[in-house]
């Protein structure tokens, strides 16, 4: 008799989980609650779908077990990731750092993993809401539940993901269940999200682009940065570097009301003596120009316009009439620019959640520490990581160790 393991969500995890498991001699079916698998996938990369990373580290990780993390993306990592689509027929390249199709298509991906899950001869069930989880010990059977329907299996792979983008399926109910089986949970918050700001002024600059440094004091005094194209919108911050810290501000939005922010638009430049070398450099300028004239050809032209109404300053003003320390402050927001975070965008924005299932919660097998069976894959777990194919990675990663657990 194969053994009847049961996946419950039929997103990346999940259906990578139930390929592992069926490779492994196992009888496989697939629990989704959506119409169709794999939804989710399809947004990933803006459509692109980003597989993964050639420079893969914990380090563009968050989660409360970086050795446990770093173990299992040992055992299934980048190499491993190209090869399993390798041998589903998918090709993949490299761009920069990051791995896609070949075609630049997540419905490639897509497609690879149905048409495996296919040859395979795994049940798919679609419209499946799991409900409850409970193990029948007279039988040694793990039953799943949706109203009066019950099915039994001999292991479950719970990867019914988080509560990111719930209009992919994602719906947070894989935490109740997880709960529900005597599991804790690190708080859940969005990640990879927009931020909203309390200043009245950012419909002035929305739209703009700018390469910048952002940094934010975390609530363990930790200094977070990072680099890249910051995007002003009516409400507040995007872009991605303002996604990879957007976890850091929701865990600290928990605890407080607000937090402050400081961009800097000159990161590759010396810092020290910034204003006073450019009061210097530029003093050739000076003579007959109004301030808009002065200011032009350093930063995007809303954005020291910006800086000028901050500073109580006109545009029209000529630069000979204006004091030298009020120049100075406007030089100094370039480098030294506050905003007020008081939130962020919801679950609906999300790319991704931070928090979930500890790790230490789960054996090295994925392997439930509280109901022996029930194995936990993907987003579900406490782990997310940074933009550029990290999270899929984990997806890969842990759906193929949890399947391979799963069937043995």
């Amino acid at each position: 008799m194969k053994k009847k393991v049961g996946i419950v969500g039929g997103g990346a995890a999940g259906m990578v989980a139930a390929v592992f498991a069926a490779r492994n001699g196992a009888e496989v079916t697939i629990l989704e609650g959506n119409d169709r698998l794999g939804k989710k996938i399809l947004s990933t990369g803006n459509g692109k779908c980003n597989l993964g990373n050639m420079r893969l580290s914990t380090e563009d990780y968050y989660t409360g077990d970086t050795a446990f993390l770093k173990n299992r993306l040992e055992e299934f990592g980048t190499e491993d990731t190209i090869a399993f689509f390798n041998q589903l027929g998918l090709m993949v390249k490299q761009i920069g750092d990051g791995l896609y199709p070949v075609s630049e298509q997540a419905s490639t991906v897509l497609d690879a993993l149905r048409y495996e899950i296919k040859a395979k001869k795994i049940q798919v069930i679609n419209g499946f809401h799991v409900e409850k989880v409970r193990r029948n010990q007279a039988k040694n059977k793990i039953c799943v539940m949706q109203k009066e329907n019950v099915l039994e299996f001999d292991s479950l792979v719970l990867a019914c993901g988080g509560k990111a983008a719930p209009k992919t399926g994602s719906d947070g109910s894989g935490y109740e269940l997880a709960k529900s089986i005597g599991h804790s949970l690190v708080p859940v918050v969005p990640a990879l999200v927009q931020l909203k700001c309390k200043e009245e002024w950012f419909k002035s600059i929305s739209g703009v682009r700018a390469k910048a440094g952002i940094c934010v004091r975390g609530n363990d005094e930790k200094e977070y940065e990072e680099n890249g194209e910051i995007q002003f919108t009516d409400y507040g911050i995007s872009g991605i570097p303002v996604f990879q810290l957007s976890r850091v501000a929701n865990y600290i939005l928990r605890e407080r009301k607000e937090i402050e922010f400081i961009i800097d638009f000159l990161p590759w430049m010396n810092k020290e003596g910034f204003a006073e070398r450019l009061l210097a450099e530029r003093s050739s300028i000076e003579d007959g120009r109004t301030l808009e004239e002065y200011f032009t050809g350093i930063l995007n032209k809303k954005i020291m316009l910006l800086f000028l109404k901050i500073c109580g300053l006109h545009p029209g003003d000529l630069v000979k009439s204006v004091k030298r320390d009020k120049l100075k402050k406007v030089y100094e927001l370039c480098r030294d620019f506050k905003v007020t975070v008081v939130g962020s965008n919801s679950f609906d924005n999300a790319q991704v959640c931070a928090g979930g299932v500890p790790l230490h919660e789960v054996s090295e097998g994925m392997e439930s520490g509280k109901m022996p069976g029930v194995f936990l894959a993907g987003e579900l777990l406490d782990v997310d990581g940074k933009c550029g194919g990290y999270n899929l990675q984990w997806a890969w990663c842990s759906g193929a160790i949890a399947g391979t657990s799963a069937a043995k």
